[in-house]
């Protein structure tokens, strides 16, 4: 349904270091910091997009939006939380766990990026 999700950074090295570890958890591989100042990152034909934003001003996140990418499995999404964390991410919401949704259940962690930009990473609870 995407081709492409962009998000707004203050600081492009600080957000490499951060998405190439969550992504890396994802077996996506790291961005390099393009000519353009952008980090892209692809899989699948989509993209994953981190810039400045064009008008100057400074990034903020979104009120009320959440970007939600897809784990193959829960310890994928684990290891995604912890990589985050560790890179300059904060944990928000309940600790990585199944959660009930009215897609059945749903093993989900959740993260704030380095300029506050709100993440979900999730899959189904195999049976």
């Amino acid at each position: 349904m995407f081709t492409h999700i962009v998000v707004g950074s203050n600081d492009i090295a600080r957000s490499k270091k951060f998405y190439d570890a969550i992504f890396e958890a994802m077996d996506i591989p790291p961005s390099e910091i393009h000519p353009n100042g952008r980090l892209v990152y692809a899989k699948q034909g989509q993209r994953f997009v981190v810039t400045k934003p064009l008008d100057g001003k400074p990034a903020t996140p979104a009120n009320g939006g959440t970007i939600g990418l897809e784990a193959a499995t829960p310890a994928m999404a684990d290891a995604w939380h912890k990589a985050g964390i560790a890179n300059g991410g904060q944990a928000i919401e309940n600790p990585p766990g199944v959660r009930q949704t009215g897609m059945g259940p749903l093993y989900l962690a959740y993260l704030r990026d380095p300029d506050g930009n709100k993440l979900c990473i999730g899959c189904k609870v195999p049976a």
